[in-house]
């Protein structure tokens, strides 16, 4: 139950994650170099300026999907005063250094300085820490159903082939399983990704194509079993076809170990996305991933920020462990002649 839990309220923040952020811009990915590496808890005054450009309000459907361009350019400033029509500001530059700078009304927001809390920081190019970890929950989450979804297809019809008609069909099948499963499934995923190019939609395909294996081996298994139960001769005795035996019939109570397994492949994805986004061929800049802001920021775990890589880190080991925990339940639960 707290898996279950903890996987509702990650999809829930996946799915609201620009009305959530702090940062609502595309891939929460408003730069600001001055205060690059900042601490958990920092706080700056900034002065909003508007945009040389007209930018047109976006819709809820379009922050939903994909957030909305700032209207404004974020100013870090130090002290401010205002004096008639304008404001007299101490530009932020460093710790100590600050630069004297004037801007007409006409040029600011209507509430033209604000206060920003960073809860987590800022990355090295003054990024919000908290809110590229809330857009990241999209990728990590989009590439696990993703996943499970191309592996369980493969792997549910080629299980089903092998073990329903045995024969050389399984022969054929197994030498295949076999020959993928030789192969170490991150070195596949390496010759999948630059084969593909490195991208988002590329990492899903990888991930999904390695990891069928696991999922066919388990409905073969399955299948083997299930052919030779009473209700399978009744369906053959009724003169249905081999098609409709195996997914009418035989699929409908072979889905509990299904289930199982899909759990733990969805947490072997979002662990495999992260490593691949670690090492550079997974999500490209400056779509927020984990694994590539642990990489982005691994450097402040020994320097004065540890925190920029170790939060991705934990965020990972949740929902890791959440996925986890909900496919031992769902074993346990599903699992009726072992309660008996």
């Amino acid at each position: 139950m707290f898996g279950l839990v903890v996987i509702c309220i990650t999809i829930i923040v996946a799915v609201f994650a620009y009305f959530i952020a702090p940062d609502s811009t595309p891939y929460a990915n408003r730069i600001i170099l001055e205060i690059g590496g900042k601490k958990p808890g920092y706080k700056q005054t900034f002065l909003k300026i508007k945009n040389s450009r007209q930018i047109e309000p976006a819709s809820f459907f379009t922050r939903l999907l994909s957030g909305s361009e700032d209207q404004y350019t974020y100013l870090p400033v130090s002290d401010h005063e205002t004096k008639g029509d304008s404001i007299i500001v101490q530009k932020y530059i460093d710790e100590g250094l600050s630069e004297r700078q004037a801007y007409h009304l006409s040029r600011l927001a209507e509430k033209p300085v604000v206060t920003r809390k960073f809860l987590l920081g800022t990355d090295k190019y003054g990024r919000d820490i908290l809110s590229r970890l809330i857009i990241g929950t999209r990728v990590s989450l989009s590439v696990g159903l993703i996943t499970v979804v191309i592996s369980l297809s493969i792997g549910l019809v080629l299980g089903s082939l092998a073990g329903y008609f045995r024969g050389t069909t399984d022969d054929i099948i197994m030498w295949l399983i076999n020959v993928i499963w030789s192969i170490p499934t991150l070195l596949l995923v390496f010759a999948i990704t630059l084969a593909l190019g490195k991208g988002f939609w590329q990492v899903f395909i990888a991930v999904g194509i390695t990891m069928w294996v696991n999922v066919a081996r388990l409905v073969r298994g399955q299948v083997l079993s299930a052919r030779e139960l009473e209700y399978v001769e009744a369906t053959r005795a009724l003169g249905f076809s081999d098609f409709r035996i195996v997914v009418r019939h035989i699929w409908p109570n072979i889905m509990g170990p299904v289930m199982v397994i899909a759990a733990s492949n969805f947490a072997s994805a979002i662990v495999i996305e992260a490593g691949l986004s670690f090492l550079g061929v997974g999500v490209q800049q400056p779509q927020p991933s984990w694994g590539l802001m642990i990489k982005e920021n691994y450097n402040f775990i020994i320097t004065q920020n540890p925190m920029l890589a170790l939060a991705p880190g934990f965020a990972i080991m949740l929902l890791v462990l959440a996925f986890n925990l909900l496919g031992n339940g769902l074993r346990d639960a599903l699992n009726v002649r072992g309660r008996i």
